[in-house]
C-alpha cells in the first residue's frame, strides 16, 4: 500500500519508513521539519534504495494536505506528526493542545474528503496516568493522573478518534500505546537526534558517552524498584517501527487499541550499565532530587499485540543500547544540518 507518513522524518517516522518498505508498502512523508531534519529522509532512502515522496508541510495546512492526497493518493495514513516532549508541554501547553490536535483534526477532514479511512495514530503510555497496578493493559484505566498536556492531547485525540469511529462506521482506526522507544537503525544511518538538551533517557546517555555532556543526572534513587532508580519499558525503535506494519496488515473497523512494549522493565541505573558494557567507557552519573510527577515503575503487558497482530519485541535493551551508540559514534553531531 501507499502511506502517508504524518511526520515522518522524525524519530520514529524514519524507522516505520524503513519497515514500510521492508514489508513492501510505500511511503509518503509529510512534516513541517520543526523538530528533524530533511537529510533523515535522505538517510531513509539509502537505506531503502528508493526515492520518497516527500512534502515539508504543516498538517494543520489543509490546503497542503490536499495537495499532497491529490498527487500521492494515499490509501492509509500513519499519524506520528506532533510535539512530544512532557516538560515543554507543561510550560507551553496552548502551543501543545494547538499543535496536537488541530493537526489530528485537519488530518481527518482531508481523509474524510479524500475517503480515505485508514489510520493508525501514534499514541503513549502517557495515557495512563498513574497506574493502579502493573503491567498495563489495554483495558487499564485511561485519563485520570496524567500529569502533563502532551499525555493529555494524546488521551483528547483518542476520544475524537473513537467519538469519529462511532459516528461514521467506515472507519478502521488503530491506536498504538508506545512506551519507551530506545536506539536507532543498525546501520548506523537514522536514529534519535533530539534538538537541544534531549528529554529522553537514552540519547541524553549517548551524548554523555560522546563527551557532548559531563554526566547524567538521575532523579531519584529512593523508589521501590530494583535499585531505587526509576523503571520503564523501554522497545527498540525498529521493534516498534514493524509494530506499525503488522497493525497496518491488521486494521479492522472500529478502534483497536495496543500497547507496543516488550513487557519487561529495565531501571535508570541499569540503562545506564547496559551503555558502559555498548560503548565501553564508563558513564558518569550524578543522582539528583525526584522531578514531580515521575513515577516509580510502568511497563505494560503486550500480550494483545502478540495475539491480535502476530507482533512481539525481540530486541533487547543491550541491542538498542549498541545500536544507539553506533548511530551517536557514527554521528557526533545528529543529522546534517
Amino acid at each position: 500500500m501507499r502511506i502517508l507518513l504524518a511526520g515522518g522524518a522524525g524519530y520514529i517516522g524514519t524507522h516505520v519508513a524503513v519497515a514500510l518498505y521492508e514489508a513492501g508498502h510505500e511511503a509518503i512523508i509529510v512534516d513541517d521539519l520543526s523538530n528533524s531534519r530533511k537529510s533523515a529522509v535522505s538517510r531513509v532512502e539509502s537505506i531503502v534504495g528508493q526515492k520518497i515522496q516527500f512534502f515539508e508541510a504543516d498538517v494543520r495546512d489543509g490546503k497542503a494536505l490536499r495537495r499532497v492526497f491529490t498527487e500521492e493518493a494515499p490509501e492509509a495514513v500513519i499519524h506520528l506528526a506532533g510535539l512530544k516532549a512532557v516538560g515543554e508541554s507543561v510550560a507551553q501547553p496552548l502551543r501543545y493542545y494547538d499543535t496536537n490536535i488541530n493537526a489530528t483534526l485537519s488530518l481527518l477532514r482531508v481523509m474524510e474528503e479524500y475517503e480515505v479511512r485508514r489510520l493508525i495514530f501514534s499514541s503513549s503510555a502517557t495515557v495512563y496516568g498513574e497506574p493502579e497496578t502493573l503491567p498495563l493493559t489495554e483495558t487499564s484505566r485511561v485519563g485520570v493522573g496524567i500529569s502533563n498536556p502532551y499525555g493529555w492531547t494524546k488521551f483528547m485525540i483518542e476520544q475524537i478518534l473513537r467519538d469519529l469511529a462511532q459516528a461514521e462506521p467506515g472507519w478502521d482506526i488503530s491506536l498504538l500505546r508506545y512506551f519507551n522507544p530506545v536506539g536507532a537503525h543498525r546501520s548506523g544511518l537514522i536514529g534519535e537526534d533530539p534538538q537541544g538538551i534531549p528529554n529522553n533517557l537514552m540519547p541524553f546517555v549517548a551524548q554523555v558517552a560522546a563527551g557532548r555532556r559531563d554526566e547524567v543526572n538521575v532523579f531519584g534513587d529512593d523508589y521501590d524498584t530494583v535499585d531505587g532508580t526509576g523503571v520503564r519499558d523501554y522497545i527498540h525503535v525498529m521493534d516498534l517501527a514493524r509494530g506499525h506494519v503488522a497493525a497496518l496488515d491488521h486494521l479492522a473497523p472500529g478502534v483497536t487499541v495496543h500497547n507496543l512494549g516488550t513487557g519487561e522493565g529495565t531501571s535508570v541505573l541499569e540503562v545506564i550499565h547496559a551503555f558502559e558494557q555498548a560503548c565501553g567507557k564508563p558513564i558518569p552519573y550524578r543522582i539528583v532530587a525526584r522531578r514531580p510527577g515521575d513515577l516509580a515503575s510502568v511497563y505494560c503487558s503486550p500480550a494483545k499485540a502478540r495475539a491480535d497482530l502476530g507482533w512481539a519485541a525481540t530486541q533487547t535493551i543491550a541491542d538498542a543500547c549498541q545500536d544507539s551508540w553506533h548511530w551517536q559514534s557514527m554521528n557526533p553531531d545528529g543529522f546534517p544540518r
